[in-house]
């Protein structure tokens, strides 16, 4: 799939440790030939953790994609009525915002993004980074499994002995699973083993 030209909402949320990772993806997607379109969850842009400066991320985003980033409620609330996405990626996708999104709960800029753009029938892509995958998340997860337009970046336990509850995508499989579920599939295998 040719990402040329296509319109792509990238939404990331506030998963610290994650967030470097996903910058070369933003990176990639821009070298591609799309039109990167940041979001920013309110925390993933004002909250400084020992994994960097929030306005740090916020700036490497602006200035990768060469977009202002959607970062509140009222100027996330085009995207449905204006059509504004091919896709949708959110990434990393915490598991308080993999709960919001399976139970239909917009109260944030990237949860309202993901009402907004699944109400005009295109995909999400979503990259999970959680420590409760497998807790009191696993059943927001299969909601989401379960949800016409919902895909997922491939993912993993990131530690099962120290953190059997967590799961974490691969976070380089963001463009072929974006490639994926613009065609309407599901990249496969999607749940990797910890060595993957």
């Amino acid at each position: 799939m040719d990402l040329k030209g296509l319109r792509i909402g990238f939404a990331v949320t506030s998963s610290f440790c994650t967030l470097e990772m996903v910058m070369p993806e933003v990176a990639n997607l821009v070298e591609k030939g799309a039109e990167v379109l940041p979001i920013m969850s309110e925390n993933a842009q004002t909250i400084d953790t020992r994994f960097g400066k929030a306005e740090d991320f916020r700036l490497q985003l602006e200035e990768i994609t060469g977009n202002k980033i959607i970062d509140n409620i009222f100027t996330a609330e085009p995207i449905g009525p204006q059509k504004m996405f091919d896709i949708l990626i959110v990434a990393p996708c915490t598991g308080n915002t993999l709960g919001k999104i399976a139970n239909g709960i917009t109260d944030t800029c990237v949860t309202l993004a993901v009402k907004a753009h699944l109400r005009n029938q295109k995909p999400v892509v979503i990259a999970i980074s959680t420590n409760d995958g497998l807790g009191l998340n696993a059943k927001n997860l299969g909601v989401l499994l379960n949800t016409r337009n919902v895909y997922f970046v491939p993912f993993r336990q990131d530690n099962p002995i120290k953190k059997e509850n967590s799961l974490v995508a691969k976070m380089d499989l963001i463009i072929p699973a974006t490639e994926k579920a613009l065609d309407g599939k599901q990249y496969q295998p999607m749940i990797l083993g910890t060595n993957e």
